[in-house]
C-alpha cells in the first residue's frame, strides 16, 4: 500500500489537473473564439467582393446561382435537397432571381410536365462578374500568404463546413467529408439562411 503522503500528493495533483484547462480545451476555446470573430467580420463586410460589384448579390442568391451553374437545371425539390434547405425556402429565394432574369423556368428535358430551374445567360454573366470580384477580395485578404497556405486553409475550411453540414443533417461526427458537395456550399450556416435572395440588377 502506498504511503499516506504519496496518496495525498497524488490526489492533490489530480485536483490541480482537473481544475486547469487542458491544452486541447485551450485550443478549442481559441478556435471557437476565432470562428465567432470570423462570423462577425464576415457579416460586417459581407465578403461581397471589391469595386462596384461589392455586396451586389447576397449570400443566398450567390449560393443558388452557383449551385445551378455547377449542377445544371434542376427542380425545386432537388435544388432544396442539394442546398440542405426546404422547398419553400428555395421557392422564396429563387423568385427574385426569376423576376430579374437571372434564373429561368423551363420544361424538364425528359418530362415536359415538370418544371426545372435553369441559370440564364444573364445569370451566368452576373455570376461570373460577382465571382471575379470575390476572387479579387480573397487575393487581397490573403496577399501575404503562400500558395501552400491558401491550399491548406481552403482544405481545412471546406472540411470544417462539411462537419457543420453533417451536424446539421444529424450525421455522426466525422462524416462531413473533406470534399465539395453540400458541405462545400454549406448546409449549415450558409445553406440554411432565410435571407431573401435579393440582388441588385446589373
Amino acid at each position: 500500500m502506498p504511503p499516506i503522503q504519496d496518496m495525498t500528493s497524488a490526489a492533490s495533483v489530480s485536483r490541480e489537473t482537473a481544475s486547469e484547462p487542458s491544452d486541447d480545451a485551450g485550443l478549442l476555446d481559441a478556435l471557437q473564439h476565432q470562428v465567432a470573430v470570423f462570423a462577425r467580420r464576415a457579416e460586417q463586410t459581407r465578403l461581397g467582393g471589391v469595386g462596384q460589384v461589392r455586396n451586389s448579390m447576397d449570400r443566398a442568391a450567390y449560393l443558388l446561382l452557383n449551385r445551378l451553374d455547377r449542377e445544371g437545371p434542376m427542380g425545386v425539390k432537388a435544388l432544396a435537397a442539394g442546398m440542405g434547405i426546404d422547398s419553400s425556402t428555395v421557392t422564396r429565394q429563387v423568385a427574385p432571381l426569376v423576376d430579374t432574369g437571372l434564373v429561368k423556368r423551363t420544361s424538364h428535358p425528359e418530362d415536359g410536365r415538370a418544371v426545372v430551374l435553369e441559370l440564364s445567360a444573364r445569370g451566368l454573366a452576373r455570376l461570373e462578374e460577382v465571382r471575379s470580384s470575390r476572387r479579387e477580395l480573397m487575393a487581397q485578404v490573403t496577399g501575404g500568404w503562400t500558395e501552400e497556405e491558401r491550399n491548406s486553409f481552403t482544405t481545412l475550411l471546406t472540411r470544417f463546413n462539411g462537419a457543420l453540414s453533417a451536424r446539421a443533417a444529424g450525421l455522426p461526427s466525422g462524416e462531413g467529408g473533406t470534399g465539395g458537395g453540400a458541405g462545400a456550399e454549406g448546409t449549415g450556416a450558409e445553406g440554411c439562411t432565410d435571407e431573401p435572395a435579393a440582388v441588385t440588377p446589373s
